[in-house]
């Protein structure tokens, strides 16, 4: 009986020190940020707002000649009209 306690104690024990490993080891936050998705009315479709869609909006706004402004600042004609543009300029990754 004493022998059973030893390794049930073991076992708690290694249990209790791998813990933390193991939750560590999960997945975690993409970026370590906050992931915001914005959706596309015209295409009824979401949209994830990251760094490669931020450099997509500041291509946009350089061709169009326009100043940098904040998307979710924009009016939704002007948004919809970034969606329509990012739609016919896709990735090329």
């Amino acid at each position: 009986m004493r022998n059973i306690r030893r390794y049930i104690g073991s076992f708690v024990f290694a249990a209790v020190l791998a813990a933390p490993a193991v939750a560590l080891a999960g997945p975690g936050p993409q970026e370590g940020g906050v992931q915001i998705r914005v959706y596309d009315r015209d295409h009824r479709d979401y949209h994830n707002w990251d760094n490669r869609e931020d450099r997509a909006y500041r291509s946009y706004l350089s061709e169009q000649r326009r100043e940098y402004r904040e998307y979710s600042k924009q009016n939704r004609r002007d948004q919809n009209h970034y969606w329509k543009w990012r739609h016919e300029h896709p990735d090329h990754d």
